[in-house]
């Protein structure tokens, strides 16, 4: 990988990781900004140096404008050190816009939906169109982004399409989507798992094509930095934060069952302490293998506040991943199994010098530390 070059390193940890092996520390990604510095290879010379991009002219051309979008990843990943095992990749949101039939509108830091009416008593509207041009603008930026990538300089990955139960959640406005769910039932299990259906056919079609001519097609790049040896998907519940159990085995279940069914492997974005309750199913689903959470603004940072759920986490066999702040990671790597832990500290180190020290001291803290509690 052109702008990691200790690449099969940090492959090696992640497949440590993910088969449970001993390690010599958690993985740790640390990005550093490098002030414009590139890392070519000894005698190599990078054939990509675009010019640097400036501002969008739009919150729409940031996500939408294939020329300021490539110009925009490349500028960001080659002035960025790769520490660890962080992955040089770029968060591309347009694929939300994969949105079976969504009105999008857009700001500097999102892209949100116009919710809109339905009939009940007619079959349900949402499904994918290949020929909308809000999709048909995402293709064009997202295989942008893989031409300005070549085969292997930095990691695409799969779009970041959203699961359709969170789509449909906003096309009908959030207390609409919760109400359906009771006054509806059959409508809107149908809804889903059509949605389901047809968005992971847009996901195994933008695979195919992306395959043959990037290496790093699936994986989520940017928002779950990671890169195990065998295809996954990462994935989402946003709006289990409102649902009750029951309701979450009802509507959210048979998606994340195609899921598994579709690659296996699923890594798992969990939204706050609201979304707890539904921890204890998530690690019942033999292929939920990693959990990423992030905590609400209400409550603490990542870190040993939340010891007692990592460490349920680990003890169903799953990997912890988490964002932390730099003076978390010394306990965390003390507390917990380094076999699954995949810590993310990107742009906490100042210097690429304190995120090396930082990296050979995780090796220090994980001998000195865990032994299995």
């Amino acid at each position: 990988m052109k702008f990691k070059p200790d690449w099969p390193e940090a492959q090696a940890r992640f497949a440590a990781m993910w088969n449970g092996e001993a390690i010599d520390r958690p993985c740790l990604a640390v990005a550093v900004a490098n002030s414009g510095q590139t890392f070519a290879k000894p005698g190599e010379v990078f054939d990509k140096q675009p010019d640097r991009p400036g501002a969008p002219p739009s919150a729409e051309a940031r996500g939408l404008d294939p020329g300021w979008g490539g110009a925009d990843a490349l500028d960001r990943i080659q002035n960025t050190w790769w520490g660890g095992e962080a992955i040089p990749s770029h968060l591309l949101l347009a694929g939300w816009l994969a949105s079976l039939g969504g009105r999008p509108h857009f700001d500097h830091r999102t892209i949100w939906f116009e919710p809109f009416a339905v009939d009940f008593d007619q079959p349900h509207p949402f499904h994918h169109n290949p020929a909308d041009p809000w999709y048909q603008r995402f293709e064009k930026v997202y295989f942008a982004l893989a031409a300005a990538a070549g085969r292997d300089d930095f990691y695409v990955g799969a779009p970041a399409i959203l699961p359709a139960h969170d789509l449909l959640s906003m096309h009908l406005g959030t207390e609409n989507f919760l109400l359906a769910l009771i006054d509806h039932p059959e409508w809107m299990r149908q809804a889903i798992e059509d949605g389901a259906r047809e968005l992971l056919a847009v996901r195994r079609e933008l695979g195919r094509r992306l395959a043959a001519q990037h290496e790093f097609w699936y994986g989520n790049a940017g928002w779950m930095p990671f890169g195990p040896p065998v295809p996954y998907l990462g994935t989402q519940s946003d709006v289990s934060c409102m649902l009750s159990p029951d309701l979450f085995e009802q509507f959210v279940l048979p998606e994340l069952e195609l899921v598994g069914r579709e690659y296996g492997a699923a890594c798992y974005h969990l939204d706050g302490s609201d979304a707890l309750q539904h921890l204890p199913r998530l690690l019942s689903l033999p292929y939920i293998r990693v959990i990423q959470y992030v905590p609400r603004p209400t409550e603490p940072p990542n870190g040993m506040a939340h010891l007692k759920m990592y460490r349920q986490i680990q003890a169903a066999g799953r990997i912890v991943h988490v964002q932390v702040p730099k003076d978390q990671i010394e306990p965390l790597c003390r507390a917990l199994d380094p076999r699954l832990l995949l810590l993310e500290a990107s742009w906490t180190c100042a210097t690429i010098d304190e995120a090396r020290q930082l990296l050979e001291a995780a090796k220090r803290w994980t001998s000195a530390g865990y032994a299995g509690q």
